[in-house]
């Protein structure tokens, strides 16, 4: 096998695919492409960019709206670049008005990911399980998901719609902002931060036929639900935005206090991948491999070095 140095085309016609196929997608979150590897590696269908854990990871800082559209396409496009499932990206609001949700739409696109989610809250945004949430009025944001739906390239690429509105304006009337949205063209529907197990149940009774993505967020205010009772609820697409996140702050935790207790590592190295082994799961084999394959032409002479004037390349 030869190194794959860039992402398997179509990822946005095998997200639409796994939608039209009745299977529920079980998305677990990365924070960035060794993340997305991970995932990958577990056998799992799509991979979720949070952008709770992309902003932590690449300022340290809370989901509050800080990062721009250019940081989250950009790490959205390093995740689809070594992954060959699909990828879907939380987008945020769209980083402002129609215009820019038409700029927002292209560079998520040439990123290579699947599928975006859109939200209305007003910017700057927060993490939909924080407190304080405020949301755009409902004709504006329908106006963002047309502007999404008309932008896109591709047939395939996934515009999810998300609505915070539950938070604010109660369960009914995020229902009925997915309705505006949902005829607005959006492909799938996002009603953040239910509170209960009824209201998961009933958001996806409000919308038959239609694909709705439930969020497993980590101890956030949507109490926890099996992948059976999702499934059974009619779910098609469930992410778990921070487990990854959260998982590796405590192992990066617990190594660094054991450098900290015993001045070095050597007592957890048992407990750890080996170098070897690391440097196998990140492709070190193939780029080996693509080194032999090409060190012959990358050394021979080229037009205008002598030896060959190139009408025979």
């Amino acid at each position: 096998m030869t190194a794959r140095l860039t992402r398997r085309p179509g990822g946005a016609a095998r997200l639409r695919a796994l939608l039209e196929s009745g299977q529920l997608i079980v998305a677990p979150g990365a924070f960035d492409p060794l993340a997305a590897r991970l995932v990958e590696e577990a056998g799992f269908p799509a991979v979720y960019m949070s952008g709770f854990g992309t902003s932590a990871a690449l300022i340290g800082r809370p989901d509050v709206g800080l990062l721009t559209m250019t940081e989250m396409a950009g790490n959205a496009g390093r995740i689809a670049a070594c992954v060959d499932i699909p990828v879907i990206a939380d987008a945020d609001t769209g980083y402002g008005n129609p215009l820019n949700v038409i700029r927002t739409v292209g560079a998520f696109e040439a990123a290579g990911v699947a599928g975006i989610h859109i939200e209305d809250q007003v910017a700057p945004k927060k993490c939909g399980h924080m407190d304080g949430k405020l949301v755009i009025p409902a004709q504006e944001m329908a106006a963002k998901i047309r502007a999404a739906v008309e932008a896109r390239t591709q047939p395939d690429f996934v515009i999810i719609a998300r609505t915070d509105a539950r938070a604010v304006e109660g369960l009914e009337r995020a229902l009925e902002r997915g309705r505006m949205y949902r005829e607005a063209g959006a492909d799938a529907l996002f009603i953040e931060a239910v509170v209960t197990e009824q209201e998961a149940a009933e958001a996806v009774r409000a919308f038959p036929g239609v694909p709705l993505l439930f969020n497993w967020a980590e101890g956030g205010k949507t109490p926890p639900v099996s992948l059976q009772r999702l499934s059974e609820m009619g779910y098609r697409i469930v992410i778990f935005p921070i487990s990854t996140l959260l998982a590796a702050t405590a192992a990066i935790r617990w190594i660094l206090q054991e450098i900290a207790e015993a001045g070095t590592p050597a007592a957890a190295m048992n407990a750890l991948p080996t170098f070897g082994e690391f440097t196998d799961f990140i492709g070190l084999p193939q780029v080996r491999e693509a080194e032999q394959r090409y060190a012959a032409t990358g050394s021979a002479p080229g037009p205008g070095s002598g030896g060959t004037d190139g009408s025979d390349v």
